[in-house]
């Protein structure tokens, strides 16, 4: 949904979500500033490359590293799961940004919401499948 702040910037919005970490982006034209939770983003992930270029690719995969600010409000879940999800809030946002930024997008992959989450534990188990060993005596 595109939306205008207090100083009638457009911004540009995105929700992801991996796991159990849920996140809201906004893009600003800006200089390419990541913030995540009111931090600079690599401080937020540890200045762990992995989930820097996770988070930056599809602004990598388009070009526009260096023109959008990234705005950053996560929850939930670990780095990792936080990580995804703000690659697809912001692939998201960058569908709103320009519609033909879908299809390179979708290409890559960004657009995909990855479901898989930890499964439950059930009862008489001692994780999700894990048996028991079994006596037979």
């Amino acid at each position: 949904m595109q939306a205008t702040d207090q100083s009638n910037q457009v911004n540009y919005r995105g929700t992801g979500r991996r796991k159990t970490a849920v996140v809201r982006v906004r893009l600003i034209p800006g200089t390419g500033e990541l913030k995540i939770n009111g931090k600079p983003g690599d401080l937020y992930l540890q200045f762990n490359p992995t989930y820097i270029t996770t988070a930056k690719a599809p602004l990598e995969s388009l070009g526009l590293e260096k023109d959008y600010d990234v705005l950053v409000n996560a929850h939930g879940g670990g780095l990792t799961g936080q990580a995804d999800a703000i690659r697809l809030g912001v692939a998201r946002a960058l569908c709103e940004l320009d519609p033909e930024n879908r299809k390179p997008l979708k290409i890559e992959g960004y657009l995909t919401r990855d479901a898989r989450a930890k499964e439950r534990k059930k009862y008489g188990l001692r994780k999700a499948r894990k048996a028991p060993q079994y006596s037979k005596r």
